[in-house]
């Protein structure tokens, strides 16, 4: 391992500093797509956002595209919440983790379920309809593919459109995931880390 990388808590290497640092000089153009709501508390745009806007029209359209899961989405914010943090887990993104962590609390899940996406969905009494959100996750990072039979336990609970949400969402976070591990973008000021 060299000096630049550190170990997640499963073992996994990733940068120890960003590759890529956020933009510290906002344009008119950046400003505008970065104005509503996506700062850190100390007023500067979380680093996510600061970093991805080296890329401006990226930026536009992931901010567009991402943005509807967490704003305009048709699934419960506490179930999206359990898939985004469970992806975050799987995937060793800190940053993610962190970032739900914060967004799943407020919709919700408690510092107990939180923790407990960290360990085997056993380990906790998740109801049914949680539990195949778990599995469902946990099946798309293992293998691109959710099984058989964890799709005809979603689709039980699920609408079409919501089964069409919930894999982009679990897609979607694990692309980001592997953006922020890749560019080790830091956690924000304030933003919790792994739980204990």
């Amino acid at each position: 391992m060299s000096m630049n990388e550190s170990l997640s808590p499963l073992g996994k290497r990733r940068p120890s500093s960003p590759r890529i640092m956020p933009v510290t000089e906002l344009t008119d153009e950046l400003a505008l797509i970065m104005g509503g709501g996506i700062n850190a508390p100390d007023g500067t745009p979380l680093n996510i956002f600061g970093t991805i806007a080296h890329h401006p029209k990226l930026l536009k359209r992931f901010m567009n595209f991402a943005g509807l899961f967490l704003n305009k989405g048709l699934l419960p914010a506490r179930e999206r919440e359990i898939v985004i943090l469970r992806v975050g887990w799987n995937c060793q993104s800190v940053y993610e983790f962190g970032q739900h962590t914060i967004i799943g609390q407020r919709v919700g899940l408690s510092m107990i379920e939180v923790e407990a996406l960290t360990q085997d969905a056993s380990q906790h009494p998740w109801s049914n309809r949680d539990v195949n959100l778990i599995a469902m996750s946990d099946e798309l990072c293992a293998d691109n593919c959710v099984s058989e039979a964890t799709w005809k336990l979603l689709t039980s609970d699920w609408k079409q459109d919501e089964l069409i949400e919930l894999v982009m969402v679990a897609g979607t976070y694990r692309l980001v995931s592997g953006f922020l591990n890749t560019v080790g973008v830091e956690l924000d000021a304030d933003t919790p880390g792994w739980p204990k």
